[in-house]
């Protein structure tokens, strides 16, 4: 198990240790931005095969199980953190761009969180702890959780160091939190815009995985 639990610190601290940090900026102009790229890309990959690997080798510590209602729930929600990986990668997200546009706007799956991608992750990890009840899944699946809500706060804040006036107005008219900005009236939801091919997309691929689920990974969601 501690080798579980020096993967996750590694692999934590590699992201959020330095990445959105001022770490980040000093790495930059000491060594370049490609430099910078290059050696924060094959840490995070090692990070990420280290923490595969002894998640894999680490010991059954039972905590709360496997019970029917967390594994049915997984299987329920699963295609909302599909849909929202297949929005944030098919979709223009003006806090992903380099330079804001002179008027950033939301559009689609954006009305309801800034940071799709990130919640996708983390609501994929909180279903898969929940899910597993066991101390190494927990471990593994909260180094995911724990990543991808604090990533998606870590961007907010470099995105306000970097895009100034225009940033602010997309803050004003969009949130991190997923529903938030659309609770307080600052936005609202248009559903012919959530796309209905990402849609039958995300549901295509996870039923993909659905069926394979038992052979790629050693466990029927299903039962």
């Amino acid at each position: 198990m501690l080798q579980l639990i020096l993967a996750s610190a590694f692999f934590l601290g590699v992201h959020l240790g330095i990445s959105g940090t001022p770490l980040r900026s000093w790495l930059i102009a000491r060594y370049g931005e490609k430099t910078y790229r290059l050696g924060f890309s094959v840490a995070a990959s090692l990070g990420l095969v280290w923490l595969v690997f002894a998640w894999r080798q680490a010991p059954y510590v039972l905590l709360w199980g496997s019970p029917n209602t967390f594994r049915y729930l997984a299987v329920l929600l699963m295609p909302v953190a599909f849909y929202l990986g297949v929005a944030a990668l098919t979709t223009k997200n003006p806090a992903l761009q380099t330079e804001l546009p002179a008027e950033p706007c939301a559009h689609g799956v954006l009305r309801i969180t800034r940071h799709p991608l990130m919640w996708g992750i983390a609501l994929w990890a909180g279903l898969h702890l929940l899910a597993n009840g066991d101390l190494a899944a927990a471990i593994f699946f909260g180094t995911f959780l724990v990543l991808a809500v604090k990533g998606s706060f870590d961007l907010d804040r470099k995105r306000r160091q970097d895009g100034g006036e225009r940033w602010q107005r997309y803050l004003e008219v969009t949130s991190n939190l997923p529903f938030q900005a659309i609770l307080e009236g600052r936005q609202k939801l248009i559903w012919r815009e959530l796309g209905g091919w990402q849609i039958v997309l995300a549901l295509a691929l996870y039923g993909g995985l659905l069926h394979a689920h038992a052979r790629l990974f050693g466990v029927a969601p299903l039962g």
